[in-house]
């Protein structure tokens, strides 16, 4: 009884298998009288079946049929260009796109060893001369997908696929693949695309991939920094991203977008003595860098290091005197360091001071005057830096009412 259910299985089995190469056997007829929808659809199964007896010949034959699809619908679209007659642009390109895809898998299962432990590549050599050149079909796959049908999922695949091909292992060791002038235009689209879809390792891989072209090292730059801040999820990706972005600051220390791409991280990173580090960093590396000096003002004036900070904001006022963010700045530090100094030297009982300590807080306040006054001269609109209030606290403070009436009515506007 065992012996004849063993038997009854591996009838089974064998009929499971020859059914499989029937439909093998079929697709193939119903290629060659070009009805290849028909046959891709009758050898899907023998694809994905695992009594497939001779897989990688199934997607060999998957590859011959989309890629005689393909074909079919670029005749008609040749000769389109004389009778006008449409033909099927979608089949076209969903077929370069399919070809493809059978062409790697088929490749894949070529390299595995048989039985013996051997492995004999059956399909590779003529794969490499039928695809040498067909990067331009999945080229214009990408550009179609991505103008008409607004389709990103298969435009990026279309243009992934060009842009790997000649490194795939079947064109990884032929030497005369072609070149395109147009390789470094799609790497940069397509890390473009992959930025917009939020996949930002495949967006640094393809904008790595443009910058080995010095025309586009500076956008493809732009999008890698971008990618990697957009997916900084652990520390080390933070550490990458900042070392990155110091190193290429320092190569080219002009560049501002590099500065204000790290003034941006360190102001969000909630860390003030990282930031404080790294402003003194950056004064020593550029002692012309007015903001430089104005973000070392920022981190010293944050912290009620008012001498400091005003010390940094003359730096920087030096470097550009219209630099009125920091002329206000300076003038605030002043004014709050006034204040401090008024609250400390103030009679605990009376609050008021003694003459000679009201001259120290009026000469501090004559100093943050100046700053606070020539800011108001640099932006009279107030559109960069609201001087009226703390211009209004020294008028007061320094009893020159008519002043001090003035900023009142600015600020009840």
């Amino acid at each position: 009884m065992k012996k004849m259910m063993m038997m009854a299985l591996m009838a089974a089995a064998a009929t499971t298998a020859f059914a499989q190469d029937a439909l093998v056997k079929e697709a193939k007829k119903l290629m060659g009288k070009g009805e290849f929808d028909q046959a891709a659809q009758t050898l899907a199964p023998a694809l994905t079946s695992s009594e497939t007896l001779d897989k990688k010949g199934a997607w060999n034959l998957q590859s011959e049929i989309m890629h005689g699809k393909f074909s079919a619908i670029q005749t008609k679209q040749i000769e389109s260009n004389v009778s006008k007659n449409p033909y099927d642009t979608l089949g076209l390109h969903t077929a370069a796109i399919a070809t493809w895809e059978a062409v790697l898998k088929c490749d894949e299962l070529d390299q595995q060893p048989d039985e013996k432990g051997k492995v004999k590549l059956k399909y590779r050599a003529a794969a490499q001369t039928k695809y040498k050149t067909f990067g331009i079909a999945l080229v214009q796959a990408g550009q179609y997908f991505y103008q008409d049908k607004k389709d990103n999922e298969n435009a990026i695949k279309a243009w992934k696929y060009y842009l790997d091909m000649k490194n795939t292992p079947i064109f990884a060791e032929v030497k005369d693949f072609p070149k395109d002038p147009f390789y470094y235009d799609i790497a940069y689209y397509a890390s473009i695309l992959a930025y917009q879809m939020h996949n930002y390792p495949e967006a640094e891989k393809f904008a790595t991939l443009t910058a080995e072209d010095p025309s586009k090292a500076g956008e493809a730059m732009e999008i890698m920094l971008f990618s990697k801040k957009e997916s900084m999820k652990t520390q080390e990706d933070s550490v990458a991203y900042v070392k990155m972005l110091k190193d290429l600051h320092k190569e080219d220390p002009s560049e501002a977008r590099y500065f204000n791409l790290l003034m941006d991280y360190y102001s969000h990173a909630n860390n003030v003595s990282a930031m404080k580090a790294w402003a003194d960093e950056e004064v020593a590396l550029d002692p012309q860098n007015k903001m430089a000096w104005a973000v070392k003002g920022e981190v010293q004036m944050n912290q009620s290091e008012w001498d400091a900070a005003v010390e940094s904001y003359k730096k920087a006022i030096e470097i550009d005197p219209e630099f009125v963010q920091c002329v206000f700045n300076a003038g605030v530090c002043l004014n709050s360091k006034a204040i401090g100094l008024k609250d400390q030297l103030a009679d605990k009982n009376t609050g008021g001071l003694k003459k000679e300590d009201a001259d120290k807080v009026k000469a501090i306040l004559a100093d943050a005057l100046t700053f606070l006054e020539r800011a108001r001269e640099l932006d009279p609109d107030s559109e960069k830096v609201k001087w009226a209030y703390p211009l209004y606290q020294i008028y007061y403070a320094l009893e020159n009412k008519e002043k001090a009436d003035e900023m009142e009515k600015l600020l009840n506007q």
